[in-house]
């Protein structure tokens, strides 16, 4: 078994790093965070230079690389700045669906853009009357002529406010669960009505947003897929979705221990460096080898996701232990700067309010345990 990095995933994730360090300036990071403001200057310049959408074939405008080589970008990014890091890592959100179920035609118009930088995606399908795991939605598409009729209302939209494809999830014809469409919407003046959601904890550069779609039309050309499909579709794209939000929380985790262990080496108190007292010396080795065992789960489920197509319980693993060790490891890194931890300038606090984004990002932690029970315990 071999856990060590082919010798292109260390250039890539050298080069995640290098860019970060060189490009994430921390003032100009807290503008963007205080303003709400997407980071798109930056993603323009990490397009540049290939780091979003390398998983897309080259004639998409991607490098034809896997989930593992992606991640370790997300994972650098979030590393240097939790909200850079998670606002570049959502840049292409549900593309992935454009790309494993759309048509030839529509991954050619929708994916080189988002490669470019020039538009970014997002997927609609939260609801305030939500049922678990998905199975039914009260957003319809009806059938019209040669397309569909949109009416329903979506929330917590990622990347709602941003120019680019929308992928809406849809019951097809109030028909029964099983029967949904994955549709995409073109965002401009004639789409659906935008709510912003108010102001976030964290995840603040990245535009959360509520749609209410009234008898939006969408041509049959942007139905991805075939009827009926639009479930299996969503599945296959939260399989890899669980996968990179377990990265931006090993990233944003790595990123607030290594801002707490560099404070306790500086930082002296009653004579003496706070990291040679015991009560920190104990935290930060409890904070690094947690770190370890998300990075190891993460690193494992997108393997073998790029080699046998996944394993679902790992990736619930890797998504739950990864977002529970982002927020432990954060809140234990505010612990060992104390006041200071409160004050912006010292950078800690995004880290902190961010991390608890990972954990209530798509699927709870709560969730996740009562996946991976129902996966190991099966019918009672």
């Amino acid at each position: 078994m071999e856990f060590n990095l082919s010798e292109e995933q260390v250039d890539i994730q050298k080069a995640a790093r290098e860019f970060a360090q060189g490009e994430f300036d921390p003032d100009e990071a807290s503008d963007y965070d205080r303003n709400g403001q997407f980071p798109l200057k930056i993603l323009k310049k990490a397009c540049h230079l290939g780091f979003i959408g390398m998983h897309f074939p080259n004639r998409y405008g991607g490098q034809d690389l896997g989930l593992l080589e992606n991640i370790l970008v997300v994972e650098e990014f979030c590393r240097q700045h939790s909200g850079i890091g998670v606002a570049l890592g959502l840049s292409d959100f549900g593309s992935e669906m454009i790309l494993r179920f759309g048509s030839e035609d529509q991954k050619k118009r929708y994916l080189p853009p988002i490669a470019k930088g020039e538009r970014v995606s997002s997927l609609a399908y939260m609801e305030e009357d939500q049922t678990d795991g998905f199975s039914f939605f009260s957003t319809v598409a009806i059938r019209n002529g040669d397309g569909y009729l949109i009416n329903g209302k979506k929330i917590f939209v990622v990347n709602g406010t941003l120019p680019g494809p929308m992928i809406v999830l849809c019951q097809l014809n109030k028909a029964r669960s099983e029967d949904q469409v994955a549709l995409i919407v073109e965002k401009n003046g004639d789409g659906p009505v935008l709510s912003m959601m108010g102001g976030q904890i964290g995840m603040r550069m990245v535009p959360m947003v509520s749609l209410t779609y009234n008898d939006i039309k969408v041509p049959q050309g942007n139905l991805i897929g075939n009827e009926g499909e639009g479930r299996s579709q969503f599945v296959t794209f939260l399989n890899e979705m669980r996968i990179e939000a377990a990265a931006m929380g090993v990233g944003i985790a790595q990123g607030a221990f290594d801002l707490a262990l560099t404070y306790a080496r500086q930082r002296v108190q009653f004579g003496q460096k706070i990291a040679s007292f015991e009560a920190i010396r104990n935290k930060l080795a409890d904070m690094v080898t947690r770190i370890e065992m998300a990075r190891s789960l993460t690193y494992k489920a997108a393997w073998d996701l790029d080699r046998n197509g996944g394993n679902i319980l790992l990736n619930y693993m890797a998504k739950m232990v990864s977002a529970e060790t982002a927020f432990e490891v954060a809140d234990d890194a505010v612990h060992i700067f104390g006041g200071y931890g409160y004050i912006v300038e010292n950078q800690i606090e995004h880290f902190y309010r961010d991390a608890r984004m990972v954990n209530v990002f798509g699927e709870s932690g709560q969730t996740q345990r009562l996946l991976i029970a129902d996966r190991i315990i099966g019918k009672i």
